[in-house]
C-alpha cells in the first residue's frame, strides 16, 4: 500500500533532461553483512544511548576505506515488473504492525517491488543477538490486481522501507506522519498537514555535469519506544559510491512535528559538491509565473519559496519559479540559524484542487546546531512539465570539500510545520507578481524585457502602522536599471506593496534584494529574487 496518493508516491527527481530515480537499499542482513564487520548489540540501558550509534558510526568509517560495492538484488521478476495499480493492492496488516498496542507508535512495513526493487534491511535495536526483521507473507494482503502476487516473494527479501504512526491528530486513531522510504528520501507532516516535499539524508553533486548521485540507508536499527513514550530514536547506515555516514534520528511527533537529526560522514573518495539537510519539492506554476497555464488551477507547487535566516540576523525569502533551463542560485554566509523550503500560500481558493490540496502541504525548516561553518544556501530549480516530478531542492554546501579519508559530523533539527516560522517576527513577503513593464494605453511601449515587480508584504511590525507612515524600500541588485520604486498601502489596511520597473542590461542576470524600512528602522524579512533574461 502506498503513504499517500499517487503524485506524492511516484514522484522523480528531473534534472537536466534526465529522470534519475535511485533507490539501491540492502536486500538481507545474511547477504548483505559478509565481508562487513558487524555492530555489536548494546546493553539495554545504552540503546538509545551513544554506544549503538557509535558502533555504527565505526562500521560505516571502516566501509569508507572499502571499494563500493552495490548490492546485487535478488528480487523476483513478476515483483519487480509489477504496475502501480498492483503495487497499490498490495495492502499492509495494521494489526501486524510492530509495537502494536505496545507503544503509541506503531511501525507498519511496505512491500518491495514496482519502484523499490532492492529492499532495506530492519534491526530490532535489542540487548539480545542483532535480529533483523524477517518478512512474512501474512504480514500483507494481496487484493485485486495483486492476488497473483501472494506467495511469490522470498523470506529473506526484506522490505522496501516503512512508515510511523502516531496518534497525532486525535487519540482514538494513529496517523501515519513520518515515512521512509527510497535511497535516504523521508517525509513527515504534522497536525492537518499533507504529504508533500521530502526530506533527505544527504545529496551529492545535485546539478553538477557529472551527474547526481544518490546515497541509500541501506539499514535501519529500530529502538522499540515504552508505552507511554512520545518520542522515538532510532538509526541508520548510509552508503554510495562517494561516501558513507552512520545516522541517528530523534523524531518528535507533535505541533509542530520535529526531529533531530546527527549525521557522522566518511567520504571514500573527494566529492566535488555535499548537500547538507537537502530538501526536495515541486513547483509548476504560481502567482510569479510568466507563462500562459492552460489549466484551472492558479497555483500548482509542493513549495513555494526558499526562506533563510542568516547569521548577520536577516530573513531572506527567494520565491521558486519554473525556469525555461535549469538554474542553481545560492545565499552566501557562515553558521546559519536555518533554512528551509516554505508553502507559505495557505489558500485552497489560490489552488482550487480538491484532490492535491496544496494549501495543505507541509512545510520544512532547518535548525542547524553546532558550528556549521562558512558555505552557502543552494537552490536548484529545474525545469518540468509535471507535477509528478520533484524538480526543486535546496541543501547548504559548506565551504570546505570533503576529500577522500574526511570525515564530519553534522546536527540540526528538521521542523514539519505550516508557513509559520515562529522565530521570523519580521513583515513577511506574502506574494511576488511579474509583468509587463508597459503603463496601460501607453503611446510607445517599452519592449517586452521592461519588467513590472509587485511585492507584498504583511504582518510583523506594518500591523501597527497608518497609512500615511513614511514606509520605503531599499533595493539592491546586480545588474540593469531600476525605476518606479514605490511603496504604498493597500486597502485591505494591513498589506503593504513595494513595486517597480526593472529594465534588464542585456543578457546580464539580475539578482535583486529588497526590504521595507520605517526611516532607519528595518521592517520586513528580505525579498531577494534572480531574473533570467529568458524568463518570458
Amino acid at each position: 500500500m502506498l503513504s499517500s496518493n499517487k503524485k506524492a508516491n511516484n514522484r522523480l527527481l528531473v534534472g537536466a533532461g534526465i529522470v534519475a530515480l535511485t533507490m539501491s537499499c540492502l536486500l538481507s542482513s545474511s547477504i548483505a553483512h559478509a565481508q562487513q564487520p558487524a555492530v555489536a548489540p548494546a546493553a539495554a540501558t545504552e540503546i538509545a544511548q551513544p554506544a549503538l550509534f557509535d558502533a555504527i558510526a565505526s562500521r560505516a568509517k571502516l566501509l569508507a576505506k572499502r571499494e563500493y560495492k552495490p548490492i546485487q538484488a535478488n528480487i523476483p521478476e513478476a515483483l519487480a515488473n509489477m504496475d502501480y495499480d498492483q503495487y497499490r493492492s498490495i495492502r499492509f496488516r495494521p494489526e501486524a504492525s510492530l509495537w502494536h498496542n505496545e507503544s503509541l507508535f506503531e511501525l507498519q512495513l511496505f512491500h518491495p517491488g514496482f519502484l523499490y526493487r532492492e529492499p532495506v534491511t530492519l534491526h530490532m535495536a535489542t540487548d539480545g543477538p542483532d535480529a533483523f526483521v524477517q518478512f512474512k507473507q501474512e504480514y500483507f494482503n494481496y487484493d485485486g490486481p495483486a492476488a497473483p502476487l501472494a506467495g511469490v516473494a522470498p523470506n529473506n527479501i526484506g522490505f522496501a522501507g516503512f512508515r510511523i504512526h502516531y496518534p497525532l491528530n486525535s487519540n482514538e486513531y494513529k496517523d501515519e506522519f513520518v515515512v521512509f522510504q527510497g535511497a535516504s528520501y523521508f517525509r513527515m507532516v504534522g497536525p492537518g498537514l499533507a504529504y508533500g516535499l521530502s526530506a533527505r539524508g544527504l545529496a551529492i553533486d545535485t546539478a553538477e555535469p557529472k551527474g547526481e548521485e544518490f546515497p541509500v540507508f541501506r539499514e535501519f536499527w529500530l529502538v522499540k519506544p515504552g508505552p507511554t513514550d512520545t518520542r522515538m530514536v532510532m538509526y541508520a547506515l548510509l552508503d554510495s559510491p562517494s561516501i558513507t555516514g552512520a545516522y541517528r534520528f530523534e523524531i518528535i511527533p507533535g505541533a509542530p512535528t520535529e526531529m533531530a537529526v546527527e549525521a557522522r560522514l566518511f567520504a571514500r573518495t573527494d566529492i566535488l559538491k555535499v548537500g547538507i539537510a537537502p530538501l526536495t519539492s515541486m513547483y509548476m506554476w504560481g502567482e510569479n509565473h510568466t507563462r500562459f497555464v492552460d489549466d484551472f488551477r492558479p497555483e500548482v507547487h509542493d513549495s513555494d519559496g526558499l526562506l533563510m535566516a542568516a547569521s548577520n540576523g536577516e530573513w531572506i525569502w527567494r520565491p521558486i519559479s519554473n525556469h525555461r533551463q535549469l538554474r542553481v542560485s545560492s545565499m552566501m554566509d557562515e553558521n546559519p540559524r536555518g533554512f528551509g523550503l516554505l508553502q507559505r500560500d495557505r489558500d485552497f481558493d489560490h489552488y482550487m484542487d480538491m484532490e492535491a490540496r496544496y494549501e495543505k502541504r507541509p512545510s520544512m525548516w532547518i535548525m542547524p546546531e553546532g558550528n556549521w561553518g562558512k558555505g552557502r544556501a543552494e537552490l536548484v530549480e529545474i525545469p518540468s512539465d509535471s507535477e509528478t516530478n520533484d524538480n526543486i531542492v535546496a541543501y547548504w554546501v559548506p565551504a570546505k570539500a570533503m576529500k577522500a579519508g574526511s570525515s564530519a559530523t553534522y546536527k540540526y533539527r528538521l521542523r514539519a510545520m505550516d508557513d509559520h516560522v515562529t522565530e521570523n517576527t519580521a513583515a513577511k513577503v506574502i506574494r511576488t507578481r511579474i509583468g509587463w513593464g508597459a503603463n496601460p494605453g501607453q503611446a510607445n511601449p517599452p519592449p517586452p524585457s521592461k519588467r513590472k515587480f509587485v511585492i507584498d508584504f504583511r504582518g510583523g511590525e506594518l500591523d501597527n502602522l497608518s497609512t500615511d507612515a513614511p514606509l520605503v524600500a531599499e533595493m539592491q541588485k546586480s545588474a540593469g536599471t531600476v525605476s518606479e520604486l514605490t511603496v504604498r498601502q493597500l486597502p485591505d489596511g494591513r498589506t503593504w506593496r513595494a513595486s517597480f520597473k526593472l529594465d534588464p542590461e542585456g543578457d546580464k542576470v539580475a539578482d535583486m534584494r529588497l526590504f521595507l524600512k520605517l526611516r532607519d528602522q528595518r521592517l520586513s524579512e528580505v525579498w531577494s529574487y534572480v531574473w533570467y533574461p529568458d524568463a518570458i
